[in-house]
Formats: structure tokens, sequence, C-alpha cells
């Protein structure tokens, strides 16, 4: 492929020189995800009339994937929203309908959710014994009493000290170890037990963090992370449903699918391509279809790059189409900035933003569905948990890639039946997870089968009639599942990770302002292309933007983190040209 170079010329002020002229700011937005999309619709709504997105997939969506298979929606990405009360996604999705059809057993209020509250779940170990219920109770009652200490350690300002290396696996694997081990009540055979519990309770806890190993996740920092009260949900429809209501005020033009960008090029002056056979964009490249429901008013016409007109940024896309812009909103996964960030921004990033994104954390959760032609668990079973007896001394949770499906921790039961049929979702994290995406299905399913024969006892059981799947780790446009705060890391580099460039002192601009949205447009009638007397400190701010949900402080990780940073980018934005266009008045 082509290499496509962009270059610049000095100008004192190219951002506010070049709205004098155009009167309307280009936003371009990296990325249709829940952040994407979320940031795109806000500036639509506010009267910015040139927003371009850019997807690199087939699809919008980003890491939510529901597939319908027969009558059922499976989720290979986002499941649950993650509690009610003042989440945007649950006010969303509850004022579409789109709860109506969630039954009591789908809602759950616990810390660790599953498909189902009822029934309970069943703790099988390799050689095919299910632990008894008062065991599993009596461990789940001190595992949680010390996973609730390692909230502390944030909270209440609590040094941590050497022997638990700042790592919540570390602190919690030591700590629930010490406690069963001196229990004088319990017979050796049930210490064994509950020892071997720990590393199936890490693994869950693996799965929910998306992290290799909760030996990697900060203790220091653990409990920043803030959870909504309330229930969570699951929409029986799809959580796709969810991504299509905020898809549905944009113009079919504005999204740009199978467009992945190859790099940004940032802090121009004046950026021109190079070359006879690189044109540049303008506004006629679009497709002309601006779909119904638009609020973003009429697609602009005619707008062509003039040997004159200044752009702070420049867009490479990997087809080496070249997108001018006055600013960028990048949504791009945490795992494509690790492995990218070298080559995807010219100039380089500062050095403590490149610091953040080493520092922070993004691992591989992956799903397995399997389907049967009828049930081998019982009614009152909602999961199948893998407890490896030779792991009671166990201090990592790595395995040879051999092994992968070690990793596995259980399989939880969909419900209802009726909705779902016979099926169980399976979880795997980190390393193995990369392992089994290589795997082919039918290993996969025979595997699985197998795994369940042996921890059930039942040799009988028979092989799945369809296995799906997640492949999030190997993903080139993801890289993984979503973020957590790393051994070293904290709530700090999620900050250094949002912060626009280029970098200014200006607290307004560079330090974000508030996501309440004022009624109306922005850009009314009364104010087109007015003359901006704008100083340069307050226009050049703010070229490239960060959103998704890793640069959510408190709500990383999650579907509403996501969507919550792409408006907080947007209103940034639309606090700044209401600024300027206050003071060309």
């Amino acid at each position: 492929m082509q290499s496509c170079e962009s270059s610049g010329d000095s100008a004192d002020d190219p951002l506010s020189r070049g709205l004098r002229r155009r009167g309307q700011p280009r936003v371009v937005v990296i990325g249709a995800g829940l952040a994407g999309l979320a940031a795109a619709k806000a500036l639509l709504e506010q009267g910015f009339t040139d927003v371009t997105v850019l997807e690199a997939s087939s699809h919008i969506g980003g890491r939510v994937q529901s597939v319908k298979l027969g009558h059922a929606t499976f989720e290979l990405g986002a499941t649950w929203i993650h509690g009610s009360h003042g989440n945007p996604i649950y006010h969303l999705a509850e004022a579409s309908g789109l709860l109506e059809e969630t039954t009591d057993g789908e809602r759950s209020v616990g810390r660790i959710s599953l498909y189902s509250k009822n029934g309970v779940a069943c703790y099988l170990t390799n050689h095919g014994r299910r632990i008894p219920k008062d065991v599993v109770e009596e461990f789940s009652d001190l595992y949680n009493e010390v996973y609730n200490l390692t909230q502390e350690f944030f909270r209440h300002d609590k040094p941590v000290n050497a022997e638990s290396q700042n790592s919540v696996g570390v602190f919690t694997r030591e700590e629930v170890r010490n406690r069963i081990r001196n229990d004088p009540d319990d017979p050796e055979a049930t210490k064994r037990l509950k020892l071997a519990m720990i590393q199936q309770y890490l693994k869950v806890e693996s799965c929910e963090s998306s992290s290799h190993s909760m030996d990697e996740v900060s203790l220091s920092a653990f409990g920043e992370w803030t959870e909504i009260p309330g229930a969570h949900h699951i929409i029986p429809s799809g959580f796709m449903r969810v991504v299509e209501l905020l898809a549905e005020g944009i113009p079919a033009h504005v999204i740009q699918l199978e467009k992945p960008v190859r790099c940004i090029h940032w802090d121009q002056a004046s950026a021109r391509p190079r070359g006879p056979e690189i044109e540049p964009r303008g506004e006629g490249d679009h497709n002309h279809d601006t779909g119904e429901g638009s609020q973003g008013g009429e697609e602009p016409q005619g707008r062509r790059w003039d040997e004159d007109e200044q752009w702070p940024v420049v867009v490479e896309c990997e087809d080496c189409e070249l997108i001018p812009a006055d600013h960028v909103i990048v949504t791009v996964s945490l795992g494509v900035l690790k492995r990218q960030y070298t080559s995807f921004f010219r100039p380089g990033l500062p050095t403590e933003k490149v610091a953040a994104i080493h520092r922070l954390g993004i691992g591989t959760t992956d799903k397995i569905f399997l389907e049967f032609e009828e049930p081998f668990w019982g009614p009152e079973c909602n999961s199948l948990q893998f407890v490896w007896e030779d792991e009671a001394e166990s201090r990592t949770l790595t395995y040879p890639p051999e092994l992968w499906y070690r990793k596995i921790c259980g399989f939880d039961v969909l419900y209802p039946p009726e909705r779902y049929g016979h099926v169980l979702s399976g979880w795997i994290c980190g390393e193995e997870a990369l392992v089994m995406e290589k795997c082919d299905d039918e290993a996969v399913a025979e595997i699985c089968t197998e795994m369940l024969r042996q921890f059930t006892g039942n040799p009988n059981i028979p092989k799945p009639r369809r296995i799906l799947r997640s492949a999030w780790g190997s993903n080139p446009y993801f890289r993984g599942s979503y973020s957590y705060t790393q051994v070293g890391s904290s709530g700090a580099d999620v900050e250094k990770l949002a912060k626009p460039l280029p970098y200014t002192e200006s607290s307004k601009t560079a330090h974000g302002s508030s996501t309440k949205q004022q009624p109306g447009h922005l850009f009314s009638s009364k104010c087109p292309e007015q003359p901006l007397d704008a100083n340069r400190g307050a226009v050049k701010p703010m070229q490239v933007l960060f959103s998704g949900e890793a640069t959510h402080r408190k709500y990383y990780s999650t579907t509403h983190g996501a969507l919550l940073s792409g408006q907080r980018e947007a209103a940034r934005l639309i606090e700044m040209y209401r600024d300027l266009f206050q003071q060309g008045t």
C-alpha cells in the first residue's frame, strides 16, 4: 500500500483563521462504538453539522456484539447493564421498552452477576465430586469478607504492605489462605477443598476484571472503581438495541464503515498531501444518503481543500484517503493504543500519556456458548463451577498452552430456557483465552465436553450441537475486552489518558468541562459564520481528544463509562465553541 504523508507550513492561528472562512468546525470521530456514537450524537444535537465517524469494521457497536441464533440473542460482548440508579444505559433502555421482557431471574444485585439468581451454583471438583453447599457458603462468606478489605486501601487511603506486592490477587490469596489454615473447626480435608476454591474464585474475578490474573490488578487503586447502585439487567432483544438507539439520530452519511485509520497527524499548521496519486477528501466524497430523522442538518456540500486552507489535524486512513479536521475524538481501545501508539500519532504522544498507556492494563475475557439438545444439569443449578483440587497450594493462574482449558472457571446456565434453549455460557480470560481463540470450534467443543464429563462425573454427556464463542484478544480492532488498573497504575493514569492534545494551561479546555448540555443548537441561524476574534490559546487546544471506557476514571470497563466518556469529550468542544461564538458577538 502506498504511503500517505501530510505536510504542514507554519501559521499563527490556523484553527481560528479557518473557522472565519468556514464557520463550522470539522470533527472526526474514530470508532463507532458506544463512546464514538455518543460523542457524534451529542455534537449533532448541538448543531455541529460537519461530523464524520470512521469505523474500521463492517458494523457499528464496537465491543457490543449481539448474535441472533434462532429466536434467541446471545451476547459475545457487553451483556449487562451494571446498575440502574443514574445509569444512562439503563435509562435509555428502560425508556425505550427494552427491559419489558426481562424476567426476575435475569436481574441480579450480586457483585458477580450471573444470568440467573434463581437456583444455586454447583461447585464441582476435577474428581467428579460436588462440594457440599455448607462448605461453599462458608468459603463464600470468608472470600467476600476479604474482598471487601481490598476496597479499603483506596477508599480509606490505607498503605499497602510489601508482602501484598500491591496486588489484589496476592493479597486476597494469602489473606484467605491464612484464615482457612488458622480455622480450628475445619478438618484438613475441608481446608484443602477451601484452599482449592481460592483459585476458582480468583479465575472468576479475573474474568470480571478482564485481567490475565488478579495478581496483575492494583490493590491500592482497586477501590476507586465505582459500582452504580441497583440491579443488573440484561436486554432480551440484545445489547445491540442500545447501539441502534444511539445511532438513530445520526445521518447515514456521517458514519463510514470499513474505514480503518493508519495515523493521526496533529499539531499541523497546515497539512496537504504530497504526491499526485493522493487526493484530499472533500465533502463530496461522502455517501449522500442523509438518512431519516437527522438532527444534524443538511450535509455540507462542495467543500474543497483549498491551497491556503489551514487544518490542525489530518487523519490518514489505511486506504490512503486524507481527511482534514479541526478536532479528532479517538475512541479506540486501550489494547489498540498499546499496540499502535507509536505509529498512530504524528508527532508522537507526550511522555506522560505514553507512560499511562503502558501502566494501565487491558486483558481478554471470552465467552464460550454451548447449546445442547437436552439439559444434563438439574433445574436447581444455575452454574457449574470448576475447582481443581490439585491447585490448593498454587500461587499462579498461568498455565502452559496445552493446558489452556484449566483457565475456564465454569459455565453459567442461561435462563429462561424458553428463550435460550439449553445453553451453557463458559468464561475464560488472559493468555489462555488467546490460546483458545486459535483453536477451531470442534477442538474447543471437544475439550469443554470432556471437562463437563470430568467435573460432573457423568461420562455420558453428549457433545453440544452448536458452539459460539468470542475472540476479543485476537481482533485487531480491539486487542482485548476492557481495561483495569494494573499494578503500578492508578486512576491518575486514566486521567492522563483522557487528557486532550495539545496540552495547555487553560483549565477550561485542558481539564474538561461540565457534561451538562444546554438546550438548543450551538450553531443557530442567528450567527452562521460569524468572525471569531479568538486568541490562539483558546482555539488551538483539543485537536485530539480521547474517549472510551478506559478513559473514565470511576466507570472504566463498563458500557456506561464508554457512553459517558463520549459525551464528556463532545461537551468539551460544545462548551469551547459556545464561548468562542459568544466572544465573536
